[in-house]
């Protein structure tokens, strides 16, 4: 048997429940994987409550990633071995002591990397990554503002943006969340409940504006945003973590000229799976360089998986939040 998180009937992470289930059969071109450590993410929130975009046949287990070790293979699988250490991203199923995953899904672990920042790293560096580097065109020199940039996708881009040479500009709510961006190389620091980020922008800019913005917030915070972006700029659409989804006044796009960009890095590498390799590499290169690292906030155990949950339902997160499921 297989001790997962089940939900029955999409509501709320607390009506989630943790039973044992029945090992899913391993077809030839997937591994078994004995799970250590799963990351919690945003969408697991949404999914378990029936609001996200991909609603699972019923009775799902959240959880996008994990990181552990293979312990069984299937019969076409040639390029990994019982005992690798790997990590995956999937649309749910890791709250769980085991999963099924496709070779292809599996990356390693990062040398230097525990597994639960295995575990903490790809769905958001991904994001991060696919966003700033291909939908982004980020260039050496711009300037990239990144809201949220203590939750993990913000954290991430902080990084990903000073590796490709930007000037990084971070928002977030407090002192102690500014200090892990600024930590993780932010240039610039806004606390957006004592300063105005719009204004602030544009001070830091010469008046200019910031040529990318990411924005995983939405509701007021990307209605400003059009205001602070320079002419010719791209404003990366990652979510909607403030609850509200914006309506965009077309106005403004038409006359800074700017662009309005989706981010989803899991369907991108779907459509196009060179450029899904491409920002995998990169951003492996990079970790196993020091370069790229989670910062992981808080770790609880499988059995505490609401507490975690409600963690990043509240937006007291710094970095990422993981479920150990297994000692290493």
């Amino acid at each position: 048997m297989n001790l997962a998180v089940l939900c029955r009937e999409p509501s709320s992470y607390d009506t989630l429940t943790l039973e044992d289930v029945p090992l899913q059969a391993l077809g030839p071109d997937e591994v078994r994987v004995e799970i250590y450590a799963a990351g919690i993410n945003f969408p697991d929130i949404l999914m378990s409550a029936g609001k996200y975009q991909l609603k699972p046949p019923l009775p799902f287990t959240p959880g996008m990633e994990a990181a552990g070790i293979i312990s069984e293979l299937g019969t076409n699988v040639r390029t990994h071995n019982v005992g690798d250490r790997v990590m995956f991203r999937a649309w749910h199923g890791c709250y769980a002591q085991q999963a099924v995953v496709p070779e292809a899904e599996l990356l390693p672990v990062p040398k230097n990397f525990s597994f639960a920042e295995g575990a903490a790293f790809i769905v958001a560096t991904a994001t991060a990554t696919n966003a700033l580097l291909q939908r982004g065109q980020l260039k050496p020199g711009e300037a990239l503002l990144v809201h949220g940039a203590a939750g993990g996708v913000g954290l991430a881009a902080v990084e990903v943006g000073k590796l490709l040479g930007a000037t990084v500009i971070a928002t977030a709510s407090s002192a102690e969340k500014l200090a892990v961006a600024q930590a993780r190389g932010a240039d610039y620091l806004i606390n957006y409940k004592h300063e105005n980020f719009q204004a602030r922008v544009m001070e830091i800019t010469n008046g200019k504006g910031a040529d990318v913005i990411l924005d995983p917030v939405g509701g007021d915070v990307f209605e400003q945003s059009m205001r602070c972006i320079a002419w010719g700029g791209r404003l990366l659409v990652v979510g909607f973590a403030g609850g509200v989804i914006p309506a965009i006044k077309m106005n403004q796009p038409l006359l800074k000229c700017f662009s309005i960009v989706g981010v989803r890095a899991i369907e991108h590498a779907k459509q196009n799976p060179q450029e899904g390799q491409a920002y995998r590499q990169w951003m492996l290169h990079w970790a196993n360089q020091g370069r790229l690292r989670p910062h992981i906030s808080q770790v609880f155990p499988l059995k505490q998986y609401q507490d975690a949950m409600r963690l990043l339902a509240t937006r007291q997160a710094v970095g990422r939040v993981v479920l150990e499921v297994r000692s290493e």
